[in-house]
């Protein structure tokens, strides 16, 4: 295949896929673009299906992103089904195959669902990860069941019963952990949203999860058994218990592969079995798991919108300049949610903390700031209603400031210790 004909092929068609092919275009790319989604939909904006679209303020076809000017090839609705890196071709759940020159892997991740096969198939069982699964919740939700049952209050599912509950809706939100979001945020964080999300209703069970999904000889869901021996009735049913990452269709092609994600460098260069880069390979997205150059923690796959974008753009940039000029992706991590009435940003990677400190306001307050250490270095900040300080955080990251850092400000404690991230942390 002649330069100028140079094909990429782009396995996966949410953001990070749709991102990285208009960098490579915008860098200079005029070779073919080829993109591949198992979804039949065009890229679609994501954040909103939790917040927005289950309130019934927008419908999902309003979440569509622009994917003109690509002069792409769009292979939508089908699934790439495995990798022959020897003759350097996506093989296709069709039957087909899509012969490539270099590769981006952007194949996401999807919602973990309810390991019980019959009763996840019980009407009024939902998992959320899509455009179709948004719209069947939400048709759901619009019918007004009598109670919604959220199983994990991370981030989507504190999300959904925030949604649930602007629609005037009875929630139970059942959570494994000690506190909502605290695999993330930490317990002294999360108690203090799961002390919000109890003042605008919703009915938390923390330390719990869900034994069983019982339904009506009609098939639909009626109650949910709790491992406390509780029982709750609730007609409808949101499984927010994580997710999996899709790299089956990569097994077997010697990459380093694995549950936790495609295992990649900094510069978005797939590794191989012996943690030798793959001339060619790239991942990015929800599905690549790395190292990130500011932290010392292990590798890790971050399902944040703006590490999507920052991963599509390192990608494009070495893929059209390798291999001079190789870029590593050294933004720092960042992401937001809007819940219950609150705003909540995160800067760094607080999940690889050790301890966290309070740094301004309180966590029985409206406003506060959290930041969190890991061997004496700074490595994240989480803001409640407070999104404008977040940038002077973003600095102590990048600087690798020794934890706890001194801030000074107006609202800050007089004295605060550090608490370990998932102890010592009493209920406000």
């Amino acid at each position: 295949m002649s330069a100028h004909r140079e094909r990429i092929v782009i396995v996966g068609a949410s953001l990070a896929g749709l991102r990285t092919a208009e960098s490579l275009r915008a860098g200079g790319f005029t070779g073919e673009l080829v993109l591949i989604g198992d979804e039949p939909h065009e890229p679609y904006d994501r954040p909103p299906l939790s917040k927005t679209v289950l309130s019934g303020r927008i419908g999902t076809g309003r979440l569509a992103l622009r994917t003109s000017d690509l002069a792409a090839r769009w292979l939508l609705g089908v699934a790439a089904t495995g990798l022959d890196r020897a003759g350097r071709l996506v093989r296709l759940a069709d039957g087909g195959s899509v012969g490539f020159d270099r590769l981006v892997i952007a194949t996401g991740v999807r919602a973990r669902p309810w390991p019980v096969a019959e009763q996840a198939a019980l009407n009024g069982v939902h998992v959320l990860r899509g455009r179709d699964d948004a719209d069947r919740l939400r048709a759901d939700l619009a019918a007004g069941p009598d109670r919604v049952l959220v199983v994990g209050a991370g981030f989507t599912g504190s999300e959904v019963a925030s949604s649930c509950r602007d629609l005037g809706l009875a929630v139970t939100l059942v959570h494994r952990g000690a506190a909502p979001m605290a695999g993330a945020l930490g317990t002294a964080v999360g108690w203090a949203i799961g002390v919000r999300q109890r003042a605008h209703g919703v009915d938390l069970r923390v330390g719990t999860t869900v034994a069983a999904l019982v339904g009506d000889r009609q098939g639909r869901l009626r109650q949910a058994r709790l491992s406390d021996g509780d029982v709750v009735d609730a007609d409808v049913a949101v499984v927010a218990s994580g997710s999996l990452r899709n790299v089956e269709w990569l097994h077997g092609s010697g990459l380093a592969v694995d549950a936790r994600g495609v295992h990649c460098d900094p510069a978005c260069r797939v590794l191989d079995t012996d943690g030798a880069v793959v001339d060619g390979l790239y991942a990015v997205g929800d599905v690549a798991r790395w190292r990130h150059p500011l932290f010392d923690g292990a590798p890790t796959a971050l399902e944040h919108w703006g590490n999507a974008v920052d991963q599509a753009e390192t990608a494009a940039h070495n893929l059209t300049r390798a291999p001079h000029g190789v870029r590593f992706n050294e933004a720092v991590p960042a992401f937001w949610s809007d819940q219950f009435g609150m705003n909540i940003k995160s800067v760094g990677l607080p999940h690889l903390a050790d301890h966290v400190v309070l740094a301004q306001g309180g966590f029985d307050r409206r406003s506060f700031v959290a930041v969190y250490g890991r061997d004496g270095v700074t490595v994240g900040a989480v803001s409640v209603d407070s999104p404008r300080v977040m940038d002077g955080y973003r600095a102590l990251i990048t600087e690798r400031a020794a934890f706890p850092p001194r801030i000074d400000a107006t609202d800050s404690p007089a004295f605060a210790t550090p608490s370990p991230i998932l102890e010592g942390a009493a209920r406000p």
